[in-house]
């Protein structure tokens, strides 16, 4: 565990303990007691509450007290089985993204991924055919993101009520993207047919304990932060876990013969138990490159992690990246080696060195979701065409969540009949 002094004690004496001091830790027994606390002695850190003024109160954002009876209000929304009802959509995208590929199509994984979860996201979550609307989403999603990024590491931030060019804009992208949510949120109440199952599933929802459902401003806020989970981290991953498959075509030809195996008829989520080796691909690719690189919380009081004392105030950061990585908790921590989550590997393994969605009561709710998707994408991609990588390495960039830092180029070849299954 380190702890960092980013700021010199006589500015800190200056201005009267403004800047609090930070630790960093990446060892499991850290994750459990920085993640893993249900007393209220953690909370969310200043980058949470930049998102919440800049994209209201939603799931990510907010503070302890009021996450609890959101959480139980969207619960049911994002079990196992409900969850099945949205993944038809990622592979009808899946299979219009591989269908457009020729022999020798060089393509940049990274854009061909986050074209495919746009448009599954359109169709699935908002009910709208985003193939030419994309940008709506997306260009603005980057300059709010950045901004709440850069933001939050500043040790010195302007007023909120200071009109800054980089606020405005921030403000202006943050604008298009409730006009959307709201766009479809009335779409949807207008036509309670509508192909948009998990707003109509927000629309539905009621908190068990009181029966009270959500305000049409809780469920665009709840939206604008799907619209950002539910394709950036997703396209991520699918594309290191294509990116590595082309760099080893022994372990792309098990996937290939897996999803081959069960025909040549669309996947659906009945078919995932089928694709055990599918799912542990996915789990080293979220190993090697998880959606966030570190997660961080603020102790409200003395605590202790990993049997050091953290005084109240300090901001505690907890390293997934470093963790997940580390040599001393996994064999050839750097290899791609989806064996290592196969049943009889993973038995016995610590629960808190393995984190790709978080852990403890703030743990993602929709990592159901994000792994069947992404598994039913994958599978399908790999059943319709062989991928050839043509970089040796996957650079990454970390503006808030982790993310390709520049194209990554392969070369794609459309599999036969035969190796497709049919």
């Amino acid at each position: 565990m380190t702890r960092l002094d980013l700021v010199p004690k006589w500015l800190k004496l200056v201005t009267g303990g403004l800047f609090p001091d930070v630790v960093v830790a990446s060892s499991p027994q850290a994750g459990r007691d920085i993640l893993g606390r249900t007393d209220g002695s953690a909370e969310r850190t200043v980058v949470h509450d930049q998102m919440r003024h800049l994209f209201g109160c939603n799931l990510f954002d907010l503070p302890n007290d009021r996450w609890i009876p959101r959480r139980r209000v969207l619960q049911p929304v994002f079990t196992k089985q409900r969850v099945r009802e949205f993944a038809g959509h990622m592979v009808h995208a899946a299979e219009a993204v591989a269908g457009a590929w020729t022999d020798g199509t060089l393509v940049d994984l990274d854009a061909e991924c986050r074209r495919l979860t746009l448009r599954a996201l359109g169709r699935s979550v908002l009910g709208l055919n985003l193939d030419e609307r994309a940008e709506e989403i997306a260009a603005p999603m980057r300059v709010a993101l950045r901004y709440v990024a850069n933001r939050s590491t500043r040790p010195v931030r302007a007023p909120r009520w200071l009109p800054t060019p980089a606020r405005r804009r921030a403000r202006a992208a943050t604008a298009d993207l409730r006009r959307l949510a709201y766009e479809v949120l009335q779409a949807c109440r207008a036509d309670p047919g509508r192909d948009a199952p998990l707003v109509h599933a927000l629309i539905a929802a009621r908190d068990p304990a009181t029966g009270q459902g959500l305000s049409d401003d809780d469920i665009c806020n709840e939206l604008i932060v799907f619209m950002f989970a539910g394709h950036d981290t997703t396209a991520t991953a699918l594309a290191y876990a294509m990116w590595a498959l082309g760099r080893h075509p022994d372990l792309q030809q098990r996937v290939a013969a897996e999803a081959a195996a069960i025909g040549s008829r669309e996947l659906t989520s009945e078919d995932v138990p089928r694709l055990g080796y599918t799912v542990q691909v996915l789990h080293e690719a979220l190993r090697l490159c998880p959606p966030a690189a570190a997660t961080s919380r603020l102790a409200l009081k003395d605590i202790e992690v990993d049997g050091y004392r953290v005084t109240a105030g300090t901001i505690l950061s907890f390293g997934i990246y470093a963790v997940q990585r580390d040599l001393a908790l996994w064999e050839h921590p750097l290899t791609f080696d989806p064996d290592r989550f196969s049943p009889a590997k993973s038995a016995g393994r610590d629960r808190w060195q393995y984190l790709p969605f978080g852990a403890g009561p703030r743990s993602c709710i929709g990592d159901h979701f994000a792994m069947l998707e992404a598994t039913l994408a994958l599978a399908t991609i790999i059943r319709r065409a062989e991928i050839h990588s043509e970089k040796t390495d996957f650079p990454i960039a970390v503006p808030f969540t982790t993310i390709a830092a520049e194209p990554i180029p392969a070369r794609m070849r459309p599999r036969d009949a035969e190796e497709c299954g049919r």
